[in-house]
């Protein structure tokens, strides 16, 4: 399978690992909207677009190259174990579901869902990035944040650009995640049950 065409649990797989990884180190959430801003290091290629011919953009010159350090992973982790204390989320995605009916898999993905909306409640404060309601016209102008609106259709040309909400986006507003006692051992996401 061709990373164009990954499947939808890939990409949810990807997205939960992405998440927890851009949490956990604020030099790979840099770097990724450097990504998203189009800011690539020199080296990095880019596919060409497929669509139709647009006149080329002002060449920018490319930020220096900058070294990535190791994510820490302790906050991705922390809230790993907080989705699977309170919504099983980790023995959901790792259960093998092909033998249970949609009915089954439906039934707990519910619980699942309430569980790990519980989590989000708890402990971020979650905004959407745009305050207008889905379908809304709006203009986006020139020098618009690339991390917090993607651009999606047919782009062609240059800002301002004119378009359909179709999806407001969210950003944290604030994060509440536990403190961590200095010895504990943020990679047991649940700890094993023995039942005597």
């Amino acid at each position: 399978m061709t990373d164009s065409n990954m499947s939808f649990l890939g990409r949810i797989s990807l997205a939960v690992g992405t998440f927890f990884n851009i949490l956990g180190d604020r030099e790979l959430a840099a770097g990724v909207r450097r990504l998203r801003d189009g800011n690539l290091p020199v080296a990095a290629p880019v596919a060409a677009p497929v669509a139709a011919p647009v006149a080329a953009p002002a060449p920018q010159a490319a930020p220096a190259p900058r070294e990535l350090k190791q994510a820490s992973p302790e906050a991705a982790l922390q809230l790993l174990g907080l989705l699977q204390r309170d919504a099983r989320f980790v023995d959901f995605v790792e259960e093998d579901i092909a033998g249970y009916s949609d009915a089954q898999i439906g039934a707990a993905a519910r619980l699942v869902h309430d569980g790990c909306r519980a989590v989000l409640r708890e402990h971020f404060t979650i905004r959407p990035v745009r305050e207008e309601a889905e379908g809304s016209r709006v203009t986006v102008p020139d020098g618009f944040d690339a991390t917090a609106i993607r651009l999606t259709g047919n782009v062609v040309g240059s800002a301002p650009f004119n378009g359909n909400i179709s999806h407001r986006g969210w950003r944290a507003a604030e994060v509440r995640l536990p403190r961590l006692a200095e010895r504990h051992d943020a990679t047991v996401i649940a700890p094993a049950e023995v039942e005597l």
